[in-house]
């Protein structure tokens, strides 16, 4: 892993951001002559977030405006995660407008989320993203995306920056 982590010894990150598309979901797009119909989420993803939502804050981000419905009804309505509509070339100045962005945990997959992996204070790929953001990363999941690679992202994040969790503790 080449990322490199810019939380200072022993800081606290304040924020998980999540790319959506390639994280999330497979990446994969379901189209009919009428559009895209669907796209495909994995099913352990949400357990992760429960966890790691005790700690820190969490949302999510996606440039897909066609699919944004249906990523609104998984991320925001289903799993309880704020979620914004962000252009890739705008979300490097969206995310410093909202953000300190030396405090933030960023996971994506995608050439351009590489390029916020550098000003962040620690970034996470998908098993299965770009080179690029394989490369950048500062933790890279064994699980592709859309098969528990964000359950698995936030378990490292807990581990690392916060309390490890443990099949004992009794509530999510």
């Amino acid at each position: 892993m080449a990322g490199t982590q810019r939380l200072a010894a022993g800081a606290v990150p304040r924020q998980f951001i999540f790319d959506v598309d390639g994280v999330f979901t497979t990446g994969q797009f379901v189209y009919t002559a009428d559009g895209k119909i669907a796209k495909v989420f994995g099913a352990h993803d949400g357990d992760g977030i429960k966890l790691v939502k005790r700690f820190i804050a969490v949302c999510a981000i996606s440039a897909d405006h066609r699919g944004f419905p249906i990523t609104k009804k998984r991320i925001q309505d289903d799993m309880g995660i704020p979620l914004f509509l962000v252009n890739e070339h705008e979300r490097l100045a969206w995310l410093r407008q909202r953000f300190s962005l030396h405090e933030c945990i960023y996971m994506g997959d995608g050439i351009f989320d590489a390029r916020v992996f550098a000003h962040v204070g620690y970034s996470i790929a998908p098993a299965n993203a770009f080179p690029v953001a394989r490369e950048r990363a500062c933790f890279v999941t064994d699980a592709d995306a859309g098969s528990g690679a964000v359950a698995e992202a936030c378990l490292h994040v807990l581990a690392r920056f916060f309390k490890p969790f443990t099949l004992e503790d009794s509530s999510p």
